[in-house]
């Protein structure tokens, strides 16, 4: 059994996973089960309140998740795969837990090719948010991942530049990270 699989195995049993991404390591957990969405809460250290974004493998699967407006697909188009968060409207199988009551749910397709293996062979959303406990530094390596979780999938040094952030129903940058200018630029002529 390969990594990817053995990963899938912990992710169908409501267990956590460490895995590489473009920018930094995730958590990923079932975005769909309650049970493991609490587990990277309370692995995490971090308040109920805050949304988790998601990772999905394909543009098919974020509009299976979020509500994709006139306007808002060339910029996902354009962006993902990549180290951009898209904030979207999530469509009403989303947990509630994950958007903090928002009503809005961040999204990634990462262009690792580790993690989006893991979100393919899975077949559903898992959890994308960073493998540390809250408010500390953003893991670029394995030994910086300092939260509970049953796998680790080791992808080594990873850029530790975390994704940018763009809420796209205000059309703005709601956090820096990498790509920010080109984010920037593009938001300006929407």
């Amino acid at each position: 059994m390969d990594v990817i699989e053995r990963a899938v195995s912990v992710l169908m049993h409501d267990g956590l996973v460490v895995y590489p991404t473009e920018t930094v390591y995730g958590l990923g957990a079932d975005a769909f089960s309650d049970e493991a969405i609490q587990k990277v809460y309370e692995a995490k250290k971090r308040p109920l309140s805050m949304p988790i974004s998601i990772a999905v493998s394909d543009f098919e699967m974020l509009c299976a998740v979020a509500h994709v407006r006139p306007g808002m697909e060339a910029f996902i188009q354009a962006f993902l795969p990549g180290p951009v968060t898209v904030i979207l409207p999530a469509r009403n199988s989303v947990p509630e837990i994950l958007t903090g009551g928002t009503g809005l749910i961040g999204i990634r397709i990462p262009s690792h090719d580790l993690a989006l293996r893991l979100i393919e062979r899975f077949d559903a959303p898992i959890t994308a948010t960073s493998a540390n406990i809250h408010g500390l530094k953003d893991p670029q390596t394995p030994d910086e991942c300092t939260v509970s979780r049953e796998l680790l999938i080791d992808g080594g040094r990873l850029s530790g530049i975390p994704s940018t952030v763009v809420d796209l129903v205000e059309r703005r940058i709601v956090r820096r990270g990498a790509e920010a200018d080109k984010v920037e630029q593009f938001l300006s002529t929407l």
